[in-house]
């Protein structure tokens, strides 16, 4: 997270207008608040927002909305910086494409949209987590049958899946933008899309 966080925060400027796309309890707000003149979260979880609100409570720069990231009420062209982190790309199960679509739609000409996943190279630390979290009973049992190249399936029915390098490149094909694929701290792999 540290990586990515760091990572991010780069890419940030202090005349930003940044959204948090699925942005849970406000973890980054904090962070990207300090470099960015308004960062706005979204996330569908009223729960998760309202620990948000607690959280981020002296934080002046900062707007947080119940939303559903493939259907955002924001106007045209309106973001210099797009946020989906921590594989939310898979994590929200949704259209990756429709998601990327309208992450670049509130995105201003020349802005970013930022895409992280899991690096191939985070496997073991990665499924070692996902089992730590089943033996507390927060998921499932993992299938190990199931388990492998990338795709985390648990007994009760949940997935988590990842994107590859190759997969950015084929949902981001049909958009006028500039893409690159860094990988980070050999922990997470960003597209970074340039909106043109």
């Amino acid at each position: 997270m540290d990586a990515e966080t760091g990572h991010v925060l780069e890419k940030i400027n202090p005349d930003n207008w940044v959204l948090d796309l699925g942005c849970g309890y406000g973890r980054l707000i904090p962070d990207i608040a300090q470099k960015a003149k308004i960062v706005i979260g979204v996330d569908k979880s009223m729960s998760s927002l309202m620990l948000a609100k607690e959280k981020l409570k002296t934080i002046r720069n900062h707007a947080l909305f119940r939303m559903n990231a493939i259907k955002l009420a924001f106007k045209d062209m309106v973001f210099d910086v797009v946020l989906c982190v921590q594989n939310g790309i898979s994590a929200f199960h949704v259209n990756p494409k429709t998601l990327i679509k309208e992450s670049i739609r509130v995105t201003k000409p020349k802005g970013k949209v930022l895409f992280s996943t899991y690096s191939e190279k985070f496997w073991n630390h990665r499924l070692k987590w996902f089992q730590i979290q089943a033996d507390a009973g927060l998921l499932g049992k993992i299938d190990y049958t199931k388990t492998g190249n990338g795709v985390i399936v648990c007994k009760d029915g949940f997935r988590a899946t990842t994107m590859r390098k190759e997969q950015f490149i084929e949902l981001t094909s049909e958009f006028d933008v500039n893409i690159e694929i860094v990988e980070v701290d050999q922990s997470s792999l960003f597209c970074e899309i340039t909106v043109l």
